[in-house]
């Protein structure tokens, strides 16, 4: 194995797809509201903020609230939200990512997560993958959003490897960028075409080996 001694995970796209629950979240929002919301609309979404992403719905809308008003819907549809990935199963686990999981352990390769989203635990316990990492960072433990590496220094750091040791696997621009930042290879899973400056792009987690690992 080259010098790679960890991998870093982000979770929504990588190891499960969280993304319908935040759009029927939000959709449910908008509808209470008295207007509609998209799916073209939530992909303008991807790797924004909650409060941002409210901000854009509600111009979308053509509602005007005040701050502490959007702090209240905010979190609404966060509980909506919390309350539908209380339900998730084993069998929304994406294709291959537990299988690359244990294949990175049994090669003694160091697994973290590294996730902005503040419900990193409770999905990982109710998908009961929650062992298969060594460490886990998720949005209680940093401040600054992707692509700041703080999510993916954190994580090498708890693991005790360096950065230069690690190889991330993210779905979002923003989190290659974060990748790039902290000086660490990176994977991208989804499109060559959108993700042009990871090192290495696949479909998923299934088309992952240790071999081309160690190629990277």
């Amino acid at each position: 194995m080259s010098n790679i001694k960890a991998c870093i995970f982000d979770l929504d796209g990588v190891i499960v797809d969280t993304a319908v629950y935040h759009y029927k979240a939000w959709k449910r929002l908008a509808n209470e509201l008295g207007f509609d919301f998209t799916e073209e609309d939530n992909e303008k979404l991807k790797g924004v903020s909650r409060v941002r992403s409210l901000q854009l719905i509600l111009q979308w809308g053509g509602v005007t609230k005040t701050e502490a008003e959007q702090e209240e819907l905010a979190t609404t549809k966060n509980d909506w939200y919390v309350e539908m990935i209380s339900h998730m199963t084993p069998a929304e686990i994406l294709p291959g990512a537990k299988e690359f999981l244990l294949a990175c352990r049994a090669a003694e390769i160091k697994t973290a997560l590294g996730s902005a989203s503040k419900n990193s635990m409770t999905i990982l316990d109710k998908i009961n993958l929650t062992p298969l990492f060594d460490t886990i960072v998720d949005g209680n433990m940093v401040s600054k959003p992707k692509p700041d590496p703080e999510v993916f220094l954190k994580g090498a750091e708890l693991l005790n490897v360096a950065a230069s040791d690690c190889v991330v696997f993210e779905d979002a621009i923003a989190g290659v960028e974060a990748a790039i930042n902290g000086r660490m290879k990176v994977v991208g899973i989804g499109s060559p075409q959108v993700l042009i400056n990871a090192d290495l792009v696949v479909n998923g987690l299934n088309e992952m080996t240790l071999e081309k690992l160690k190629n990277l």
